[in-house]
């Protein structure tokens, strides 16, 4: 395909390229936003075009299908002939991939890479270009698994082979021939933009939930008591059974303001939400208890939201080898990890609630976490993604890093560990609501369960299931497949006792 690319040059002096009829007036605003790739495709009839590939990730990808009634928001179903991006990012991954005979699977291949592998984003903008301009996708299978083979193991061009149908001619015929593709690398991607500098400093409020790791939390205070831009105030929220905060917390060995709360409810998302009503700062930055952070921390999550101009985003999470490791080992494996995967942004398909910054208007919006979550995991992917459902870009912060120690014991993971219980030691979980668990354990979590009914649709709650039982036969010793096949019917009953707690949380009202 030859591309015929028009240039626009910023008021920055910035490149921008472009190819098709768009609204001009918009460019300037747009080249100072968080995006790299801009069409209006959702209004051109790409919605939701290549539903194929589904089968790679399930529901693990928040951006597999586009959200409905955003006008701005984060897409990579981008039309070849009507798309602006910067000239440096197109030109860092070499424009579209030649070997696509079809150009709408080369524009979906450029922009996909860019979101999911090469820390850039691509963004649908409503009526930048006109939506009168309707193009019908139309992919072949050979265009679909084209498409796999380049961007995803061998293993997932099989499992669409399976459910497109293996006893389709045309389905086999495409698999095998696009045998002699090979999966792209992906070193060479975006680097993220230098962090601006702060003219003013933003009111900043810092939440930590915690529970039976006191010792924990006062080093992370300390921690914070460094910071090159202090909080404005720290807000603990302990769960600890009889303790009294603030002997456990004295505000006079801080430089910000304390607030340090005996938690009245239970679980973690409550938690955070005591905290979050307390908050009175621009930015809600949201933490665990048992991480360590440079003295840079809440500077470079601002001067990085400064940069992108955005409104959310999470932080660079490293695990530590052991829990008495600090911030010297922290400068150690940072430089391991930027050696081996560079320093890139992008939109993030994650969240963590163990080093996020977020407007606090936006989580105004969202009315904090979701309770249903309480005893279990899976709400800090709900909260990011109830974000970006929003049309709020979550972006991936690579300069605002923690350690997370992860101790073994405390925390509110001791909640978690009750529910692989059984029998009389076990204690009620929250998701159970009165009703116990019985002599059929539900797998995989049921609160992992109600994020999928309450994020996603009926169909894409199929295909979940689907994958995940191919995934449970085909994993593990093969010599053990006999075996996991007999086990298969238990592995449905499973799932179904942990689908049927998930629609119960998801009938159930929460503050």
């Amino acid at each position: 395909m030859q591309l015929k690319l028009n240039e626009y040059i910023t008021v920055n002096g910035e490149v921008l390229l472009y190819c098709g009829q768009p609204d001009l007036s918009r460019f300037e605003d747009l080249s100072k936003s968080e995006g790299d790739l801009w069409h209006s495709g959702l209004q051109q009839g790409l919605r939701n075009a290549f539903p194929e590939v589904i089968y790679q990730s399930s529901v693990q990808f928040w951006y597999i299908k586009d959200f409905d009634n955003l006008s701005d928001c984060i897409s990579w179903r981008c039309n070849p002939e009507a798309f602006l991006v910067r000239k440096a990012v197109w030109e860092q991954l070499g424009g579209f991939d030649s070997e696509y005979t079809n150009p709408l699977v080369a524009a979906f291949d450029f922009s996909y890479r860019l979101l999911r592998y090469l820390g850039g984003i691509p963004k649908h903008i409503d009526d930048l270009f006109p939506a009168n301009l309707y193009r019908q996708p139309t992919l072949s299978a050979y265009d679909r698994y084209q498409f796999f083979k380049k961007n995803f193991k061998t293993s997932h061009s099989v499992f669409m082979l399976f459910r497109c149908g293996f006893w389709n001619p045309k389905e086999v015929y495409a698999f095998w021939k696009t045998r002699n593709f090979k999966v792209k690398s992906i070193r060479q991607g975006i680097p993220a933009r230098p962090l601006a500098k702060l003219n003013e400093y933003p009111s900043v409020s810092y939440i930590i939930p915690t529970m039976m790791r006191q010792d924990f939390t006062r080093n992370l205070l300390d921690d914070l008591s460094k910071q090159s831009v202090l909080p404005t105030e720290v807000i603990v929220i302990d769960a600890t059974p009889n303790l009294d905060v603030a002997v456990a917390y004295p505000q006079e060995n801080y430089p910000f303001k304390l607030i340090a709360k005996q938690q009245q409810s239970k679980g973690s998302c409550r938690a955070r939400n005591e905290a979050i009503d307390l908050c009175t700062g621009e930015y809600i930055i949201f933490g665990d208890d048992d991480i360590r952070i440079p003295n840079t921390f809440i500077e470079s999550h601002l001067r990085f939201l400064k940069t992108y101009g955005a409104e959310a985003c999470n932080g660079l999470d490293i695990r530590a080898d052991h829990q008495q490791q600090d911030l010297h080992d922290l400068e150690q494996k940072l430089q391991k990890y930027e050696q081996e995967n560079g320093v890139r942004a992008g939109a993030t398909s994650c969240f963590s609630n163990a080093n996020s910054c977020v407007l606090r208007a936006v989580v105004n919006r969202l009315g904090g976490n979701d309770v249903n979550f309480d005893g279990g995991y899976g709400e800090d992917s709900d909260f990011g993604f109830s974000i970006t459902k929003l049309g709020i870009s979550v972006l991936h912060n690579p300069f605002a890093v923690n350690l997370h120690l992860k101790p073994p014991q405390g925390g509110y993971r001791y909640w978690g560990l009750q529910a692989k219980k059984s029998g009389k030691a076990r204690k009620a979980q929250p998701w159970e609501l009165g009703k116990p668990v019985g002599r059929i354990k539900p797998v995989p979590s049921p609160t992992i369960m109600y994020g999928i009914v309450k994020q996603f649709s009926a169909a894409e709650l199929r295909e979940y299931k689907i994958k995940y039982m191919v995934h449970y036969l085909i994993s593990g010793n093969k010599l053990k497949f006999p075996l996991r096949i007999l086990n298969l019917p238990y592995k449905f009953l499973q799932f179904n006792e942990s689908l049927y707690y998930a629609n119960r949380l998801a009938e159930r009202k929460t503050n």
